[in-house]
């Protein structure tokens, strides 16, 4: 049995293992069979060193390789909170194969040296493929443009991610530099002023429990400035984190007008709303948890294909910084480790959207849109359309439930508003350029 994942001009298939690299185990479609695009199959899907599937009772499921470009390394800086090692063993666990890592560093990486310092780490210490963003401004302060053309080559991307541009006329200069290097700025949008010492949502939560409370329009407000700005200089722009109803509408009305817009919300925003929120550091991050009816906005929007992708922010940090409440804690969660099983079983499962599209969000659709192309292998490969022979994929087993447990995790972070829930979807084996570098079985997990 083949399937094939369709979205526009790219096309994945998987196809079944055979029964002796399996150790007895089997493929089935997803979709019951169901194939979209018309193409051609080919029945071919092999190891070139078999990986381990112990139980011959259950079935596996094979999916390119996930694509995360909104994470947090630490590294250079904060080697407490997480490092380029234990992020990417993380991301490895969860099934991405690629990750884009934000500047927010010691040093910032807003010029070719300090790029660079962290670039010599990612050699040395990543498992999967890691892409650096470079600041847009010096020290990610929003004053002095930050040296674009002398990191151009080296980044992925652009962006001043944890700090929003205050300056309107900064923001637009950096967009007209950004434009003429055909590089993209990825936008952390927050109008400071409107903050007010909020730190969650304010709402319904906020007001009763006596906390200050983060405005919506402090997201859709700078959004909305930026995307007039973007259209003025035809800037490739992306906007990170979109947790606000107003905001997926406005990103809505620039696409239709034409916009080289596209945008992120992550899985939390997806999943929990304000109602969820304890009085627990793991319940707190930025942008925060909004209203359910923000929550029902992005679901439309992931749906519609206004959002076009899901990005995690997976933003560890200590276990002291989070244990102040949601008052006193840094903000920022993991999430790599536990994507894809909250998505496969809150939206997938539940009939919210198809698998075909979850894929597409998390796996098509950020690599098309930042140019990160798939890993290659001549023995181990999922086959695109086009022929090629991918080795970037992982391998699970999606019957069995269970429950998160944060003390299993790989990051150094531990802080998940998903503790204790229980999901669907055990990654078996990621491999990247057809070489395993995750299995659960060597994890004894």
């Amino acid at each position: 049995m083949e399937k094939i994942w369709a979205k526009g001009e790219t096309t994945f298939r998987t196809e079944i293992l055979t029964e002796d690299v399996l150790r007895g185990g089997k493929m089935r479609d997803l979709t019951h069979g169901k194939i979209k695009g018309g193409c051609r199959l080919v029945r071919e899907f092999s190891f070139s060193k078999a990986p381990v599937f112990p139980d011959s009772d259950k079935e596996y499921f094979v999916f390119p390789g996930f694509c995360d470009v909104h994470v947090h390394l630490r590294e250079p800086g904060f080697f407490y909170k997480e490092s380029i090692r234990t992020g990417t063993m993380a991301a490895a666990r969860g099934g991405f194969t690629a990750v884009c890592a934000m500047p927010n560093l010691d040093p910032v990486p807003d010029s070719r040296e300090n790029l660079l310092k962290e670039i010599g780490i990612i050699a040395r210490d990543a498992v999967i493929n890691v892409y650096p963003y470079a600041a847009l401004t010096v020290g990610e302060k929003g004053l002095v443009a930050a040296d674009l053309e002398g990191t151009s080559d080296l980044c992925v991307a652009y962006s001043d991610d944890g700090k929003g541009v205050q300056r309107r006329d900064t923001m637009l200069s950096l967009m007209e530099r950004a434009e003429k290097l055909g590089k993209i700025v990825a936008a952390h949008c927050e109008d400071e002023s409107l903050l007010r010492g909020g730190y969650i949502h304010d709402g319904i939560y906020a007001k009763t429990h006596g906390h200050k409370g983060i405005c919506s329009e402090s997201e859709y407000l700078q959004i909305e400035r930026d995307l007039a700005l973007a259209e003025e200089t035809g800037v490739k722009y992306h906007v990170c984190h979109v947790s606000a109803k107003e905001s997926v509408e406005l990103i809505r009305k620039a696409k239709k007008r034409g916009a080289d817009v596209t945008c992120e919300t992550a899985p939390h925003y997806l999943v929990l709303d304000e109602n969820d929120l304890r009085e627990e550091g793991r319940f707190k991050m930025n942008p925060p948890l909004r209203s359910e009816k923000d929550r029902l906005a992005l679901i439309e929007g992931i749906k519609d294909g206004t959002i076009d992708m899901i990005a995690t922010d997976h933003a560890p940090h200590s276990a002291e910084e989070k244990s102040r409440g949601l008052s006193g804690s840094a903000f920022g969660i993991v999430g790599l480790e536990t994507a894809f099983p909250v998505l496969y079983t809150e939206l997938v499962r539940k009939g919210v959207i198809t698998a075909d599209r979850l894929i597409g969000l998390m796996a098509v659709e950020p690599r098309r849109r930042f140019g990160i192309p798939f890993g290659k292998s001549k023995n181990n490969f999922v086959t695109l359309s086009s022929g090629e022979n991918v080795g970037d994929f992982s391998v699970w087993e999606l019957g069995e439930e269970y429950e998160i447990d944060p003390e299993e995790f790989v990051s150094k972070g531990r802080a998940t508003p998903f503790e204790g829930r229980r999901v669907f979807g055990r990654n078996i084996a990621t491999f990247v350029n057809g070489k395993e570098v995750y299995s659960s079985a060597e994890k004894g997990r």
